[in-house]
């Protein structure tokens, strides 16, 4: 029987070291927020919601058919964003954990992940390169206790270690497809990337 796969897309964060909301920034003409969004394979998910700070980004959300959720307390951490997320898809099988700062993810890569994870459901799946994991990541429901007793700034990685042997990597089409945003000085360095990959 296939399993009912949610996703929970973190835009919740305060971008403190970006130094302004990096989620509007564009690269190649599309801001951060869309490309994640268009990313999100929802033809393989049961369930999609976004969690944010941001009234524009809930609004663009549920103009996609997704479930938005306001995240009021961004300075509670991401453990936050994420029980607020898994409140929505508690009823899923799983639950795929995306972030908004991953400009060079491809929904094709997404969308292979999940297929991979189809078959491999008892593990966590995270997409890597090289070895080295990164975003997104899937976790089976058995781990929804253990999600949702995180504090603070500790995130889905906090799990994961108490389970690596329990953990699969998908390998990535390309490394740059795992590197986020932190920084301005990231953004010019991404965009120079995006420029020579043309």
């Amino acid at each position: 029987m296939k399993q009912k796969i949610g996703c929970v897309l973190m835009a919740a964060g305060d971008s403190k070291r970006f130094g302004e909301n990096k989620l509007n920034r564009k690269v190649d003409g599309t801001s951060l927020i869309d490309r994640a969004l268009r990313n999100i394979p929802k033809e393989k998910l049961y369930k999609v919601v976004v969690v944010s700070q941001y009234d524009e980004v809930i609004k663009k959300a549920q103009s996609l058919g997704f479930s938005g959720i306001k995240n009021a307390h961004p300075d509670f951490g991401i453990s936050h964003t994420i029980k607020l997320g898994l409140d929505d898809v508690c009823d899923c099988d799983a639950t795929m954990f995306m972030v908004s700062d991953q400009p060079l993810l491809k929904k094709e890569s997404v969308s292979q992940m999940l297929d991979f994870f189809e078959q491999n459901n008892q593990y966590i799946v995270g997409m890597g390169y090289g070895g080295v994991r990164g975003n997104p990541c899937v976790f089976p429901r058995k781990y929804y206790d253990e999600l949702r007793k995180l504090e603070e700034d500790h995130g889905g990685s906090t799990v994961i270690r108490m389970h690596e042997d329990e953990l699969l990597l998908f390998e990535a089409n390309h490394p740059d497809e795992l590197s986020d945003i932190d920084t301005k000085a990231d953004l010019q360095k991404l965009c120079n990337t995006e420029v020579k990959n043309g």
